[in-house]
C-alpha cells in the first residue's frame, strides 16, 4: 500500500511539472531560432583579371527617409532589436568590433578605443558649478557625458561599383559604414546645428554581426530581415555624395550646390547603369 502511494505521489509530481512548463509565458507564435544563429552568404569570389571597371562611390543614407526607418527605430533597445548606431557601439564594446577614425581619410588606418569612440559621439565630461545645500558654497561637479543615438541623423556608405566579366554584371561591394552626427553646438553664441563624421567601420567585419540581429519589416511580421539582408540586398535610400575624381576625391557639394548637385548625383548613378549597358553588345 505504501509503495503504490509513492508511486501516486510521484506521477501527480510529475504531471505538475508538466503543467508550469505548458504554461510557461511565450509572446511570438513560435521560437525563434533562425535570425540568432545566421551566418552572413559569404560574396563571391573575384579576380583582379576578372574586373574590366571599377569605380568608388560614397552614398549618404538619411535616416528619415521612410524607407530607412528601421535603422534608426527603435530609439531605445525593444528585446533583441537595435537600431543601426546602438549595434554598432554594441559591437565595439562586446563583440570586438573596430572603429577606425575618420581624421580626413577613410582607409581604415586608425584604429580608435572605445573611449575616443564616445568622445566622438559626444559622451564627453564636463565641470558645472553647483550649490553645496549644508555649506551654501558652489562646488565644482563633474557632469558625466552620454551618448544620445538620436543625434546620428545619416550614414556615409563607401562602395565600390565593379563590372566582373566571368558573370557579365555590374556588381557592388560595401567596403565601409560612418555614422553622421548632427547636434547643436552652443560654441559662437547661439546655438548651431552641426555635422562631424564620427568613426569608419569596416563593413566586411561587421557582417556577421548584422546577420545576427533582426529589423523590423513593416510589410510582414513573420518575415524579419536584417541588417545584413538591407545592405547585401539595397533595402535603403540614398543619395550619391561623392565619387573618385582626379580633383582629390572632392565632394559633390565643393563644385556645385542646391538643385545642380541633385542632378550631379543622379548623373554619377545614370553613367554607372549605361557603364553596364556599354559593356553588352546588341
Amino acid at each position: 500500500m505504501k509503495r503504490l502511494f509513492f508511486i501516486l505521489i510521484v506521477l501527480v509530481g510529475l504531471s505538475a511539472v508538466d503543467v508550469v512548463k505548458a504554461q510557461e509565458v511565450n509572446s511570438e507564435l513560435y521560437t525563434k531560432d533562425h535570425v540568432p544563429n545566421r551566418k552572413p552568404i559569404p560574396y563571391a569570389h573575384v579576380r583582379e583579371a576578372d574586373v574590366l571597371w571599377a569605380k568608388k562611390i560614397w552614398r549618404v543614407i538619411d535616416l528619415r527617409e521612410k524607407i530607412n526607418l528601421p535603422m534608426y527605430y527603435p530609439t531605445t533597445q525593444m528585446d533583441d532589436r537595435y537600431n543601426l548606431i546602438d549595434l554598432l557601439i554594441y559591437g565595439i564594446q562586446y563583440e570586438g568590433l573596430t572603429a577606425y577614425s575618420t581624421g580626413g581619410s577613410d582607409e581604415f588606418q586608425v584604429p580608435l578605443t572605445l573611449d575616443q569612440v564616445m568622445r566622438q559621439m559626444g559622451a564627453v565630461s564636463d565641470t558645472s558649478m553647483v550649490k553645496d545645500i549644508e555649506t551654501g558654497m558652489f562646488v565644482e561637479k563633474i557632469v558625466e557625458g552620454e551618448v544620445r543615438s538620436t543625434e546620428i541623423k545619416q550614414f556615409m556608405l563607401k562602395e565600390i561599383w565593379f563590372f566582373d566579366s566571368k558573370y557579365s554584371r555590374m556588381d557592388v561591394r560595401i567596403v565601409g559604414l560612418c555614422p553622421i552626427r548632427e547636434y547643436v553646438s552652443e560654441e559662437g553664441g547661439e546655438g548651431n546645428v552641426r555635422k562631424s563624421q564620427t568613426f569608419w567601420i569596416y563593413f566586411p567585419e561587421a557582417r556577421g554581426l548584422f546577420a545576427r540581429h533582426e529589423v523590423f519589416n513593416p510589410r510582414n511580421d513573420a518575415q524579419r530581415r536584417t541588417f545584413d539582408d538591407i545592405f547585401i540586398k539595397r533595402y535603403f535610400g540614398s543619395y550619391i555624395y561623392k565619387e573618385a575624381n582626379v580633383y582629390d576625391n572632392r565632394r559633390i557639394e565643393d563644385y556645385t550646390a542646391g538643385m545642380e548637385a541633385m542632378m550631379e548625383s543622379e548623373r554619377i548613378k545614370q553613367s554607372i547603369f549605361e557603364k553596364e549597358h556599354d559593356m553588352w553588345e546588341f
